[in-house]
């Protein structure tokens, strides 16, 4: 690639990356208060449970993966840089016995386009539904489900230079209530030297507000409660505020180093700069044996305000299974009082 060439393109990354942090201010023009965070602001929470065992392992930091279909939740622009049509599958026992599952499916469409299906879905079981008069239980149930459905597309620009996007419809239901809204991510990755030092940027859950509506709000009221022979059960509904969704910017580095054949290390470190919370690092290794085992560690969301997560580990396996590559991953995540988290990922691709 020539240096003009060069030139534009680290004009176009930086533009992206502008663009981004621009949608961002603008999404997040909420008044600021110095004694508290914005924590609480926003829906679709469930969004930011980071599905990749691997990168979970790895403090999280991903906005520089590749090589996974999973890659494109940190950063759309992943997609264009896939060597392989891939398929993954993430399970996870959340907190407080939450079901947590995550899917994706990366198509290759020639050599330097990929398009993405991705399915999220949390579930917290059934719960019992308690009142005042009875707070040991009704005998009823209801649940908390959440659903995002994602449709991508990645593509690599240069030898160096790759963008992508992800359109995603989010779901929200509790009981007989039910929030939907609709996001945009996008992203950019750029190597800076080839095969060795990546840059990339990302901003995820731009989108559109939500708000609760269903036949839980729907309640009885009376107009003129002290007037004889008015009527005191009319039917109305309650109204919820709308919220915005968990807008996400990140922005990293990723090194890779090999000594020898069998031996390659991975560093990586991500900044984030989220709409609801305080700004925060993530960083995180991979030592990757003779290209089949790897050992994995690191530590997320320093310098977060009260953040109650910290140290990652885990470890993969990666071997030829006739004409497929298979994976299977592993992370653990601390967080602090409410425990740990376990993730497990696995993967076919071909």
């Amino acid at each position: 690639m020539n240096y003009k060439k060069e030139k534009k393109v680290l004009n176009g990354f930086w533009v992206a990356v502008s663009t981004g942090a621009f949608l961002f201010a603008y999404s997040s023009l909420v008044p600021l208060s110095i004694a508290q965070t914005k924590t609480g602001t926003t829906v679709g929470q469930f969004l930011l449970i980071e599905p990749s065992a691997r990168t979970a392992a790895m403090g999280n930091a991903g906005v520089t993966g590749m090589n996974e279909a999973i890659s494109a939740y940190f950063n759309p622009a992943s997609l264009g840089v896939l060597q392989s049509t891939d398929v993954q599958f993430t399970h996870s026992t959340w907190l407080a016995g939450i079901m947590f599952d995550y899917a994706a499916v990366a198509v290759k469409v020639g050599l330097e386009n990929t398009i993405l299906l991705s399915v999220t879905s949390l579930n917290s079981g059934q719960i019992n539904v308690r009142t005042v008069n009875q707070p040991l239980g009704t005998g009823e149930k209801y649940s908390v489900t959440d659903l995002a459905l994602g449709l991508g597309y990645g593509q690599r620009i240069t030898d160096r230079f790759s963008v992508g996007l992800q359109l995603k419809y989010v779901q929200e239901t509790i009981w007989h209530s039910t929030l939907s809204a609709a996001a945009l991510d996008l992203g950019t990755l750029y190597d800076i030297i080839p095969n060795t030092l990546r840059l990339g940027a990302s901003i995820s859950n731009f989108g559109t507000r939500g708000k609760y509506e269903g036949t839980d709000l729907q309640i009885r009221y009376a107009p003129n409660p002290d007037m004889n022979g008015s009527n005191n059960a009319l039917p109305g509904q309650a109204l919820t505020d709308s919220y915005p969704l968990p807008l996400l910017f990140r922005v990293g580095l990723g090194y890779t180093l090999n000594f020898g054949a069998s031996n390659q290390f991975n560093i990586v470190v991500d900044a984030y700069h989220p709409s609801d919370n305080t700004e925060s690092i993530s960083f995180g290794g991979e030592w990757k044996f003779m290209d089949t085992f790897s050992f994995r560690a690191g530590y997320q969301n320093l310098f977060q305000q009260d953040s109650e997560v910290g140290l990652t580990l885990g470890a993969g396996i990666k071997y030829d299974l006739y004409k497929y590559m298979f994976r299977f991953d592993y992370a653990w995540a601390d967080a602090g009082r409410l425990g740990s988290t376990q993730r497990f990922t696995v993967g076919l691709g071909f």
